[in-house]
């Protein structure tokens, strides 16, 4: 892990590794990750092990949808691990693998499955694990909305408790992942409304240029 490595030791080394400018819509989910794998890794009794792994990739993904320019996406979630002594490569390898085990376990199945992620007694816990157990639930379940959605996530907290997760904060955390998620989805949209109003007008005025060359020239 990081060891001794500060938290301003840490963002220097990101911005090392990626010399972008982060638009604002974005640049939040980047700092606050930043600074939760920084923590994480001077956790002594954390162990960053599959629902982290998937954990940090879905939160990743879904607050970086719409990401300007789309390449830069896997480049600035490298930096984010790498400058805090996580591997990324092992974490989106053990992430995909863990989600694709997940989606095999339909039914009754996936409650058995689960307990095989038993979070040892005295283990640092994090908000991502949570986040990850839920995504494995929908990988199983399939991704819902509205009172399924809600149902799933309470289904989520009472299975957190039987593998060793504080129960009321697992609650909490999903509970703002989810409010997040909306805000975020919706964030995005308008985002994608206005680049595509801001086209459209572009477009208007090389057309409207256009004729106006054509009619002079005529």
């Amino acid at each position: 892990m990081a060891g001794t490595q500060t938290i301003a030791d840490s963002k220097r080394a990101f911005h090392q590794a990626f010399p972008h400018v982060i638009a604002p819509l974005h640049r939040r989910i980047a700092d606050e990750l930043l600074v939760e794998l920084h923590l994480l890794s001077h956790q002594d009794s954390f162990q960053a092990g599959q629902l982290f792994s998937v954990g940090l990739v879905t939160v990743f993904t879904r607050f970086t949808k719409g990401y300007r320019p789309e390449e830069h996406r896997d480049d600035l979630l490298a930096a984010i691990c790498s400058s805090n002594g996580f591997d990324v490569a092992q974490i989106k390898s053990e992430a995909e693998g863990s989600l694709a085990e997940a989606a095999g376990q339909t039914g009754d199945k996936f409650n058995s499955w689960i307990k095989k992620l038993q979070l040892p007694e005295q283990s640092h816990y994090s908000r991502l694990m949570a986040v990850g157990l839920l995504a494995m639930m929908e990988a199983a379940h399939g991704e819902l909305k509205g009172e399924d959605a809600a149902e799933l996530r309470k289904k989520a907290v009472e299975i957190s408790k039987q593998i060793g997760m504080p129960e009321a904060r697992v609650e909490k955390d999903l509970g703002i992942f989810a409010a997040s998620s909306e805000r975020m989805e919706q964030a995005v949209e308008l985002m994608e409304e206005t680049l595509a109003a801001e086209r459209r007008k572009k477009e208007k005025r090389m057309a409207e240029a256009a004729e106006k060359k054509q009619a002079q020239s005529a």
